[in-house]
């Protein structure tokens, strides 16, 4: 009988690739962070995150080390079914206008891939 898994969640995948980051990169572990754009919300707690600068389509994490003539390193998230908004697709074409490297990450194995490639 075939084991049947279950798929895992964004949250999970980026939790997964962020303890991997945290121990392969201690020394850059605080220049890789999360922001907080998705998820439901009240609408007055939506209304203050607007209110205190929070973008649509930002990217899931943001790598604050520049590279290879890079500004920064910005990994938006997906499952392997995954889609970007149409929001998220506007912000990679303005952080890729302003040499930021902007990848999708949709396993552990591609974030580790992507990461090593623009540190290493």
């Amino acid at each position: 009988m075939r084991k049947q898994t279950i798929p895992l969640s964004e949250s999970q995948i980026q939790h997964d690739c962020l303890v991997w980051f945290r121990l392969q990169y201690p020394k850059l572990a605080l220049l890789l962070f999360a922001v907080p754009n998705g998820g439901r919300r009240d609408a007055k707690t939506g209304a203050r995150m607007k209110y205190e600068g929070v973008i649509r389509g930002v990217a899931d994490l943001i790598l604050l080390v520049p590279k290879k003539g890079y500004a920064s390193l910005c990994i938006e998230m997906k499952t392997p079914k995954g889609v970007q908004s149409d929001g998220q697709k506007e912000w990679q074409r303005e952080a890729e206008k302003y040499r930021n490297r902007y990848v999708v990450c949709r396993s552990l194995p591609e974030f580790m891939k992507a990461v090593n490639e623009y540190l290493l």
